[in-house]
């Protein structure tokens, strides 16, 4: 069940198979956008009403943000939701890539693009869990420092999710 007048929203996890090495793509926002600016993210947003469900507007975005073609892309199916304190419950919708593609940034959503390999991701030793407040509430915050970005919030609670999952790894 979500919060009354959460705004529905879906992501792309793209998932880089380079010879059998696995990263997953990640975006930095930039400081121009409405919502979490400058921040770690998927390519994605908030689901219209011209897109035929999550994983159209999960696909329209990608292609909107980074230039993803979506004949480059398998996709795996879709994720757990995802409700963030902010307001928005974010559907993932994960895809493979066969190699990293030519990809075109949206200068106005998007400052960068990079992978981080899924070996780092899933080492123990380099996720940081805290907590953090939001309206009354403490929520578990997770994170990821990589070639000097910090990856959190509902981003690392997505990758820790479907890694974690997909490892058997459970919480």
């Amino acid at each position: 069940m979500t919060a009354a007048g959460a705004v529905r929203a879906a992501v792309l996890i793209p998932l880089i198979d380079d010879d059998g090495h696995l990263s997953i793509l990640l975006t930095k926002r930039t400081d121009h956008v409405e919502h979490h600016k400058g921040q770690i993210s998927f390519p994605g947003g908030v689901i219209d009403a011209r897109d035929d469900g999550v994983v159209a507007a999960a696909l329209r975005e990608a292609n909107e943000e980074i230039g993803l073609d979506r004949s480059v892309i398998e996709l795996l199916g879709e994720h757990d939701d995802l409700e963030i304190p902010t307001g928005f419950v974010v559907t993932p919708v994960v895809g493979v890539l066969r190699g990293m593609p030519d990809l075109v940034l949206n200068v106005d959503e998007v400052e960068e693009s990079f992978a981080v390999p899924v070996s780092f991701l899933l080492d123990p030793e380099n996720e940081e869990q805290g907590t953090r407040e939001w309206r009354g509430q403490m929520h578990p915050v997770y994170s990821y420092e990589f070639g000097g970005h910090r990856i959190w919030g509902a981003t690392a609670a997505m990758i820790r999710g479907l890694l974690r999952g997909a490892a058997g790894l459970g919480n």
